[in-house]
């Protein structure tokens, strides 16, 4: 085995990853097709029909059929806490959903005590990426990665991710799908061990597999070095911007991906914080979140989500442009319907007033103010 070879392709993370497993356990492609269960709500108000979401429940968790027209998967509903002990990020879990979306979801909400009786918005509808269905694409800004499974086209997954924080930005590019590690150990980079070591806490040059591995238990690695998709020892940061630039799962999820998942998968790492599409009742919607700044460069948010929105409506819609530039402005994830027949109906034109008969009025005013003076 040449190790120089294998440390230029892999990066010193990912060959950490591989030597260990391989000095363990064999790496393997498990074939069972076992999946997460989904999310079983206690009390829901769906903003959608019942049968939809009697569909949605016969599908495990994360599974959306994808629309025979349009671009929109999924649905909005609400819960009511009912354990005084659950906390928003537990409610999310359970729903699919990472922190930054359940915290913008529910402003005003405490993240930590919701409170018994509190109804919490579940934001489980989305617009699917501007990006070929195909593979893997992880949206950054989002915080959410999108799978369309090659043996199953008619089904979308999509699942709360964690990225690279800003000095650790999660680069962008196509790559794909190599080696799957199981119990995967992991090889703090030599920036964390000084930092540790600065702290008086010096870190281990390998930490096994276990419950203080932050990588979890399962580990995809990518074509791209150093870069992986994998679990997490700390579930509730799941949604926020908190990884070395790895790609970061709650554990059910990777553990799903990781058994079907096919070795040499294409994986799209793109940034698309505005996103608009269509209904499949041809109703236009747009979905904003914070974008990246170390990807703005010389974008312009509401310049890109204008074009973007003109592409989509042609000349077919005539759409109301001060809400895209509400929804760059307030980038929450919301979807804001800007055509057809779920937008709101434009507030009403008041009538012009008739100059001759306003000139009539004040004439007459006039007159009979000098008429009173006289």
């Amino acid at each position: 085995m040449n190790i120089r070879k294998l440390y230029n392709a892999w990066g010193p993370t990912s060959l950490a990853v591989l030597l260990t497993a391989s000095l363990s356990t064999p790496i393997y492609a498990q074939s069972s097709a076992d999946t997460a269960e989904g999310p079983t709500p206690a009390t829901e108000e769906a903003l959608t029909s019942a049968d939809q979401l009697a569909e949605q429940r016969e599908l495990p968790r994360g599974h959306f059929r994808l629309p025979e027209e349009g671009d929109i998967i999924g649905e909005h509903y609400t819960v009511v806490v009912e354990d005084p002990e659950d906390t928003l990020i537990d409610i999310a879990r359970r729903h699919n959903i990472g922190y930054e979306e359940i915290r913008m979801a529910n402003p005003g909400v405490s993240m930590w005590v919701p409170g018994e009786g509190t109804e919490i918005v579940i934001p489980a509808r989305y617009i699917l990426p501007p990006a070929p269905r195909e593979g893997v694409v992880v949206n950054l800004s989002e915080l959410r990665l999108y799978y369309y499974p090659a043996d199953n086209p008619g089904i979308v997954e999509t699942y709360p991710v964690s990225v690279g924080r800003e000095e650790f930005a999660t680069p962008i590019g196509i790559t794909r799908t190599t080696v799957k590690v199981k119990d995967p150990a992991w090889a703090p980079p030599a920036s964390m061990r000084r930092e540790a070591a600065a702290r008086g806490e010096p870190a281990p040059s390998i930490v096994p597999a276990g419950p203080n591995n932050p990588l979890g238990r399962h580990a995809i690695l990518l074509a791209m070095p150093s870069y992986l998709i994998h679990g997490t020892n700390r579930p509730e940061g799941v949604g926020m911007r908190v990884s070395r630039g790895c790609i970061r799962m709650f554990p059910e999820d990777i553990k799903s991906l990781y058994e079907r998942m096919p070795t040499g998968t294409q994986v799209n790492l793109m940034d698309a914080p505005f996103k608009a599409g269509w209904a499949a009742d041809g109703t236009l919607f747009v979905q904003s979140y914070p974008q990246l700044e170390e990807n703005v460069g010389d974008f312009e948010p509401l310049l890109n989500a204008i074009e973007r929105v003109s592409e989509l409506a042609e000349d077919q819609a005539e759409v109301d442009y001060a809400q895209v530039k509400l929804a760059v402005e307030n980038p929450d994830g919301r979807l804001i319907a800007l055509y057809g027949p779920q937008a709101p109906a434009p507030a009403p034109v008041e009538e012009p007033v008739e100059l001759d008969g306003l000139l009539e009025e004040i004439e007459l005013t006039t007159a009979t103010q000098a008429e009173e003076e006289a």
